[in-house]
C-alpha cells in the first residue's frame, strides 16, 4: 500500500513538471498553400548620389604630412587702364583763388593708402591628426593667420575682410558637381558700402556680378584630369553723404551753470606727436567703388590642387570706400607659383682648418 502511494506521488510530480506555464500561446496553425513570409531586410545605408559622366568633383585631396603649399603674387600693372569708378568722376573744377585745379580723389587719400602692403602671400594647406584642414596664410608683410576650411575650399573659421577675399579666390571651389558650361558663385563680398556709417546714401543702380565657369575638362599625364576654370566678377555702387542732423544739447535744470570767464583753459600737449585723425568728408561727397576679378586657372581634379591659376584685380575708389583686398586702388596681376615641400634644418658643420704643408727649402 506504501508502495503504491509513492508511486502515485512521483507520477503526480513527474505531470506537474511537464505542464506549460500559463498564459503561453500557441501558434496558429498555417493554412494549407500559404507561402511563408519573407524575412525582414536591415535598412539600406545611403549612398553618396551618383555623379553624372560628363560631370567632376573638384575637391581638395590632402594627405596627412603631405601638406600643399603656393604663393599668391600680385604685382601692380602701371599700363593697364583706369577702371571706371562709380559714381563717375565730376570733372576738376579750377581754384578761383589760387588759379590751381582741384587735386582728384586718389591724391586726396590718406598717407595711410600710400603705406607698404603685403604683395605675397604664402598659402599652407594641410591635414591634421583629427582629419582637419587647416590653412595658414603668411604675407610677405606682417604676422600669419590660421584658419580652417573644408574640402571645397570654404573658409569655416578665421580670416576677416581682404584676407578672406583673396582666400576665397584662390580656393573656393564648386558644392556640387559640374559639367563643362555650367557656373557657379563665390562667397566673397568685394566691397563693403556699410562701412560707410548710415550717413551714406546709396544711388540706385550699380553692378553686382559673381560668376565661375567650368570651361572644360581634358586629359591630362597619368590618367589626370585637367578642369579649366574662368572667373568673372564685378562689384561697383556709388553714392552720396548726407548731411548729419543736429542734435540740441540737453539742459540741465538742476546743474550749476559754468561761469564762461573762471572756466579752464585747456592748453593743448605740444609733447603729443600722435597724428591727427583724417577729417570725415563734407556732405554732398561723392563716394563709391569698383571692384572687378577676372581669372583662369587650371585645377588637377585626382590629384586635387592647382596646375595654375591667373588673375587679375582691379579697384577703383571715390572716397574713403573699402577694397578687394588689401592693395591700394590699381590693377594687380595674381599668379600663383607652388611651393616645394620645407626641408629640415641642418646642424650647422664645423670649419676645417685647412693644414698648413711645410714649404720645402730652396735647392
Amino acid at each position: 500500500m506504501k508502495r503504491s502511494l509513492s508511486g502515485l506521488l512521483v507520477a503526480l510530480a513527474f505531470t506537474a513538471c511537464k505542464q506549460e506555464a500559463p498564459g503561453k500561446l500557441e501558434p496558429i496553425p498555417r493554412p494549407p498553400g500559404a507561402t511563408a513570409p519573407e524575412p525582414e531586410e536591415a535598412a539600406p545605408t545611403p549612398k553618396a548620389p551618383a555623379v553624372p559622366k560628363d560631370a567632376v568633383v573638384l575637391r581638395w585631396k590632402l594627405v596627412q604630412d603631405a601638406p600643399i603649399s603656393f604663393r599668391v603674387n600680385l604685382a601692380l600693372d602701371r599700363n593697364a587702364p583706369a577702371l571706371e569708378s562709380a559714381p563717375a568722376e565730376k570733372p576738376a573744377k579750377a581754384d578761383k583763388k589760387k588759379g590751381a585745379k582741384a587735386a582728384p580723389a586718389e591724391a586726396q587719400a590718406p598717407a595711410a593708402a600710400k603705406a607698404s602692403v603685403p604683395t605675397e602671400y604664402t598659402y599652407v594647406l594641410q591635414l591634421d591628426k583629427n582629419g582637419e584642414r587647416q590653412l595658414r596664410v603668411t604675407p610677405n608683410s606682417g604676422a600669419p593667420e590660421d584658419a580652417t576650411f573644408s574640402d571645397r575650399g570654404f573658409i569655416i573659421d578665421g580670416l576677416q575682410g581682404p584676407a578672406r577675399n583673396l582666400a576665397t579666390l584662390v580656393l573656393e571651389l564648386p558644392r556640387d558637381p559640374v559639367r563643362p558650361g555650367e557656373t557657379w558663385s563665390l562667397g566673397t563680398e568685394l566691397t563693403t558700402p556699410d562701412a560707410l556709417g548710415t550717413l551714406f546714401r546709396r544711388a540706385p543702380g550699380g553692378e553686382r556680378h559673381n560668376r565661375v565657369k567650368l570651361v572644360s575638362v581634358t586629359p591630362g599625364d597619368n590618367g589626370e584630369q585637367v578642369a579649366t576654370l574662368e572667373y568673372d566678377l564685378v562689384e561697383q555702387f556709388g553714392g552720396t553723404l548726407s548731411a548729419p542732423r543736429p542734435s540740441l544739447p540737453k539742459k540741465d535744470k538742476g546743474a550749476p551753470q559754468a561761469d564762461p570767464e573762471n572756466a579752464a583753459i585747456e592748453v593743448p600737449n605740444e609733447l603729443d606727436d600722435a597724428p591727427p585723425a583724417p577729417a570725415a568728408p563734407p556732405p554732398g561727397t561723392e563716394l563709391g567703388a569698383t571692384v572687378k576679378v577676372t581669372g583662369k586657372g587650371e585645377f588637377l581634379v585626382k590629384a586635387g590642387q592647382w596646375r595654375s591659376w591667373e588673375g587679375t584685380l582691379s579697384t577703383s575708389l571715390n572716397g574713403p570706400a573699402q577694397p578687394a583686398v588689401n592693395l591700394p586702388a590699381g590693377t594687380y596681376q595674381a599668379r600663383i607659383t607652388p611651393v616645394s615641400a620645407p626641408q629640415a634644418p641642418q646642424a650647422p658643420q664645423a670649419q676645417e682648418t685647412p693644414a698648413t704643408t711645410a714649404t720645402p727649402p730652396a735647392p
